[in-house]
């Protein structure tokens, strides 16, 4: 047992020393030496070479958008899959998407390795059962209509191998995010998104640049997705869900900046639409009732431009 274990290990460790994110940044070999000011300012010169490295992926994030779109646009789910720093990054685009969009809480799902004890706490080998990745998107009947998209950092993460091997058994389509080329998780895909920002400050602390172009892509994933879907209105978030007083206020300021009302003329409508702004804004630019807006908006998918230019 002792011998399985120490050539597991070794392997393991023959895999790292060939993942870009996991070498030495040798831009701050002397970062223990710094004052705060000359540390911080390292970590953002390294973070500064995040977008670009988003910016040379997105061929592959439209292809992924388009492919979202169309399995959302088909009655299908955009479910999010991870371990540690990635799961809680899929899981918070997840949560987001809710209330920005007003998408139904199963719409969009983000899965973590080792349940929601993972979320706050590290889980023991979570990220390295592959049988529970595929378990796990098992447990919410995923199916040939969804699309899966993988996250791991390294790449090489067998939890998210399992998931994807899965989905695509099933006939799903599959989106990977990974920090390191020609990687596992990436060749799992049919759909590979790999952008390489290089070792990180803090060597192997893939929270940092890799977690930030993560971040950065599965923001453009949802968003464009969204976009395409009719959940905005020029570049308004007409589709808020007005669930407390901040986002209330913001529904009134969006509706006043999508017709120019006044306040009361806003809040008026959207008391009319039952808090709707895109019902609301509907109403003020076609001057009609909430239910006439409401017709139309149907009959135009929700797209609201479409719907205001066809009156």
């Amino acid at each position: 047992m002792q011998a399985k274990k120490v050539s597991g290990t070794s392997d393991l460790l023959a895999q790292l020393n060939k993942i870009v994110s996991e070498g030495r940044n040798p831009e701050t070999m002397d970062i223990d030496l710094l004052s705060t000011d000359a540390i911080l300012r390292k970590i953002n010169q390294e973070d500064a070479k995040v977008a670009n490295a988003v910016a040379q992926e997105i061929p592959h994030i439209a292809q992924a958008v388009d492919a979202i779109v169309n399995r959302l646009q088909a009655g299908g789910r955009l479910v999010y899959i991870g371990a540690g720093t990635s799961g809680r990054l899929g899981i918070l685009d997840a949560v987001e998407c809710r209330p920005t969009f007003s998408v139904p809480d199963t719409l969009v799902i983000g899965i973590i390795a080792g349940g929601e004890t993972a979320i706050q706490h590290a889980v023991e080998g979570a990220e390295d059962n592959k049988a529970q990745g595929a378990k796990d998107i098992q447990d919410i009947d995923f199916s040939e209509k969804d699309v899966l998209v993988g996250i791991s950092a390294s790449g090489r993460t067998p939890y998210v191998v399992g998931a994807l091997e899965y989905a695509a058994s099933l006939g799903a389509d599959t989106i990977s995010i990974a920090c390191n080329p020609d990687s596992v998780v990436l060749n799992a895909a049919r759909i590979p998104i790999c952008p390489v920002v290089g070792p990180e400050c803090l060597t192997g602390s893939t929270r940092m640049k890799s977690g930030t172009a993560q971040k950065l892509v599965l923001n453009m994933l949802s968003t464009a997705s969204m976009i395409r879907l009719g959940k905005t209105y020029q570049n308004l978030m007409v589709d808020v869900n007005a669930t407390n007083e901040k986002l209330k206020a913001r529904a009134i300021r969006i509706v006043m900046q999508a017709t120019d009302c006044s306040k009361d003329d806003a809040s008026k409508a959207l008391e009319d639409a039952h808090h709707n702004a895109k019902v609301a804004i509907m109403m003020i630019l076609t001057d009609t009732s909430a239910t006439e807006a409401e017709t139309m908006l149907v009959n135009h998918h929700g797209f609201l431009r479409r719907a205001v230019e066809q009156q």
